[in-house]
């Protein structure tokens, strides 16, 4: 029997889009009892099939009072301070966030005996020479990557054997309720409004759709995975290259887009050049199978306008 069999399961950070697509998985599943938890209220649509919790996960007492509610099994840490720049402005939140709240999750997981699966970023590489396997040196370069190494260490010593550590990169996709825009979100709705953009031709990534990206971490949970794997997109693009793609999918206007480098943005948080990720492992090990960037973009088309009569969303299990 399965060792994830009627688990109690708790997503962090529910409001954001992966935390989303997790729960909107999970809680279909009748093999397990699902919570969630974010700031502020509950900004998912359909709010059946699991218990919410609005919860700042830097409120220590509030949290362990959650975790002693449920006593969770498995948890899926999502809950971040993802905001590069802010990040590099304000280290100090980031640390608490990123880093402290880690802490105390990882240690009740440990109070309670439960499996956890944590977040990470292709930012902890310093960019110079892609793609970078799960063996690759890290060298983080903001306060951001930096706080991301720190976490990641804290989870493996507190959870030796119970852990799996998820390094994804630059993650995109859509929900009706999101705070935040993502690459696509915000080239399209850029380009639809005629505003002139400028994006980067000297950072590549391996953009993750976030569809993608929570299949893998339920792969994970579901093979109890431990240690560290590398769960992003299938190709390799600059930021600058996605844009036209963006463009060329929903028919806009390219010219907009123009094209500048990491240097003329100045922005106050350094970025790695090139922070491919190495998928292999995951794709062996996890049998990861992500879409490539055009049809996550028909997908992304569908969901931003659905058919009159929409068909279930297939599930890999």
């Amino acid at each position: 029997m399965s060792k994830t069999l009627h688990q109690r399961v708790l997503v962090t950070g529910s409001n954001g889009l992966v935390g989303t697509k997790l729960v909107e998985r999970l809680k279909r599943r009748e093999d397990l009892t699902l919570f969630a938890l974010s700031k502020g209220p509950n900004r998912i649509q359909d709010k059946q099939g699991y218990k919410y919790f609005s919860v700042d996960i830097t409120d220590t007492q509030t949290l362990k009072a959650v975790f002693k509610e449920i006593k969770p099994q498995a948890v899926f840490h999502t809950a971040a301070m993802t905001q590069v720049d802010q990040c590099e402005r304000e280290p100090e939140k980031c640390y608490t966030i990123n880093v402290e709240a880690t802490r105390t999750i990882a240690q009740l997981c440990k109070t309670y005996e439960a499996y956890l699966l944590f977040l990470s970023t292709d930012f902890v590489f310093d960019g110079k020479k892609d793609p970078y396997d799960e063996k690759a040196r890290v060298n983080p370069l903001s306060v951001y990557a930096r706080s991301k190494v720190e976490a990641e260490g804290i989870v493996r010593r507190y959870l030796p054997k119970q852990h799996c550590i998820v390094r994804t990169s630059l993650v995109y996709g859509y929900a009706p309720h999101l705070s935040r825009k993502n690459i696509v979100l915000w080239v399209r709705e850029s380009l639809l409004a005629g505003k002139t953009i400028r994006v980067v031709i000297d950072q590549y990534r391996t953009p993750t759709f976030a569809e993608d990206l929570a299949e893998g971490c339920i792969a994970a949970f579901r093979r109890q995975a431990t240690g560290t794997y590398h769960i992003a997109g299938l190709e390799r693009f600059s930021i600058y290259e996605m844009a036209q793609l963006i463009a060329d999918h929903w028919k806009l206007d390219k010219k907009l887009i123009r094209p500048t480098t990491t240097e003329a943005l100045n922005q106050p948080a350094k970025r790695p050049a090139k922070s491919a990720l190495n998928i292999f492992k995951a794709q062996v090990e996890l049998d990861y199978r992500p879409h490539r960037f055009k049809n996550a973009l028909a997908l992304i088309e569908t969901q931003l306008n659905p058919p009159a009569f929409p068909m279930p969303e297939p599930l890999w299990f």
